[in-house]
């Protein structure tokens, strides 16, 4: 058994969405400011002036990033996160409000989706190898996987909210919540209001495979990104979209995976089975208000496979773009909110 590198497994897999170049050269300055994160790299692009020394902003932005580390990672013993999933009581615990922003959409998009989504698959996606513990090294057992589902569950996590702060509890204690589905989008989501809260008007943010813009870019037009074909070898384009002030974010099945025995074992877990997803859809596309609304939906849909992922999709008026793996090559659909962003469209 063989796994894909971390750094192609975070960096890569959601590498679908890329800042679409134009031959046009730049009207008006614009500022790039990029780093490390959760294992992922993040960009910052501002377009026109900045308001305060670049320095300065990039501090700022790191800070931002390393306290959301510090909030919801599992690769860090001591986060929050961490120690609510050592916690083996049934009392509320109290949680930082973005970490309770991230639940909230988890939870909400979970229902949408018949638990398709679901933050607290954790214990199966540790068992297939694709988590902090970075194991098996053989295919688990049913045995194994039964036991794990076992301790999966949303109804099994509680959020609350008083007067004095936000509260999660648990009914089961080995409950192991993982939010670095939503990770990327939620940090993407900081560092837009971050640049709103300095007066950026013309932005465009991403984290890992989560982008989040506003306005406009150096050519004073929409900011355009690309929906990468999902391949392993080139970064050959298949859509491109105007963002319009909205935010972006695709999951993938071709980035992340082992292979054993000539079968492939994607990194997507699908929480009703215990397995990874063996359907046909290999990226999924969303197009949303926030750049953590598009991160849990493109996970949930992904989860669903085409079929059902359209339904989900009609019947809460989202914008979805969906490639589908077929004998002969690719074939791709949109819903009509998606269409609305499309410039352009390659063969499948």
């Amino acid at each position: 058994m063989s796994h894909s590198p971390l750094a192609r497994r975070v960096c890569l897999i959601l590498v679908s969405l890329a800042v679409y170049n134009t031959a046009m050269a730049d009207s008006r300055p614009l500022t790039s400011l990029e780093g490390k994160t959760m294992g992922t790299f993040y960009s910052v692009k501002i377009s026109g002036d900045l308001p305060e020394d670049k320095a300065h902003l990039q501090q700022e932005i790191d800070a931002l990033l390393e306290q959301a580390n510090n909030d919801i990672s599992t690769y860090r013993e001591d986060s929050i996160l961490s120690r609510f999933n050592r916690y083996q009581g049934g009392d509320p615990q109290p949680i930082p409000g973005g970490m309770a922003d991230i639940i909230l959409v988890a939870q909400r998009i979970g229902r949408a989706t018949d638990n398709a989504m679901d933050i607290t698959v954790g214990p199966l996606v540790n068992l297939w190898g694709f988590g902090p513990q970075k194991q098996p090294v053989t295919i688990p057992t049913q045995a194994q996987i039964d036991d794990a589902r076992q301790r999966v569950g949303l109804q099994h996590l509680t959020l609350t909210s008083n007067s004095k702060g936000e509260w999660l509890q648990k009914d089961l204690p080995s409950l192991y919540v993982d939010l670095s589905t939503l990770g990327e989008g939620y940090c993407a989501d900081v560092l837009a209001q971050l640049m709103t809260r300095k007066g950026i008007t013309n932005y465009l943010v991403s984290v890992g495979g989560a982008i989040s813009s506003r306005g406009v870019n150096g050519q004073g037009m929409p900011w355009r990104v690309a929906i990468q074909k999902p391949t392993d070898k080139e970064n050959a384009v298949q859509a491109a979209v105007d963002l319009q002030g909205y935010s972006i974010s695709t999951s993938g099945s071709y980035r992340n995976y082992f292979e054993q025995d000539g079968k492939r074992y994607s990194h997507v877990i699908d929480p009703s089975t215990g397995h990874p997803i063996n359907h046909t859809l290999v990226s999924a596309t969303v197009i949303a208000k926030t750049a953590l609304e598009a991160d849990g939906w493109d996970t949930g849909l992904m989860v669903l496979g085409t079929e059902k992922a359209l339904k989900v999709a009609k019947q809460h008026g989202l914008a979805v773009y969906l490639i589908t793996k077929t004998d002969n090559g690719f074939e791709t659909v949109m819903t009509p909110q998606f269409k609305a962003f499309l410039q352009q469209e390659a063969k499948p």
